[in-house]
């Protein structure tokens, strides 16, 4: 059985790798569908057009492929951590996406914004101070 402190180590790392293919799908997609412009619901003909383009956009398939990875490494992090804490611990997550807004795509950010973001930070500390699994693995 591995230790508490690997067990941690092994977890936090899981969740950096999780958190790093989300932002960067995140930002991926934000920048593709920029490309392709505002989404018309008007008629069936445009929504169509609209999605070949967004289907023909290499920024959006590499998002694709960053959070499928995001994905897979959700499920294999929570194989062996608890539910209650690899989905806070994640949650720093919301606290990268708006410096990445505001240095990658030159996005505004508020200070009540940055509040937030210092009010998730905190809670995140909080959350890697407890034990990554509490419950003992099913059969």
């Amino acid at each position: 059985m591995l230790s508490k402190i690997s067990l941690r180590a092994k977890t936090l790392a899981m969740v950096a790798i999780m958190v790093s293919c989300s932002c960067t799908g995140d930002i991926l997609l934000s920048k593709g569908m920029k490309q392709v412009g505002e989404v018309s619901f008007n008629s069936f003909g445009a929504l169509a057009s609209t999605f070949l383009q967004i289907i023909g956009n290499g920024r959006v398939w590499l998002a694709i492929l960053f959070l499928s990875l995001y994905t897979l490494s959700y499920i294999v992090v929570l194989s062996w951590a608890d539910y209650s804490y690899v989905q806070p611990v994640a949650a720093i997550g919301y606290a990268i996406v708006p410096l990445l807004g505001y240095l990658v795509l030159g996005e505004s950010v508020t200070m009540l914004r940055w509040a937030g973001v210092a009010f998730i930070c905190l809670g995140v500390l909080l959350i890697t101070r407890t034990q990554p699994r509490t419950t003992e693995p099913l059969p």
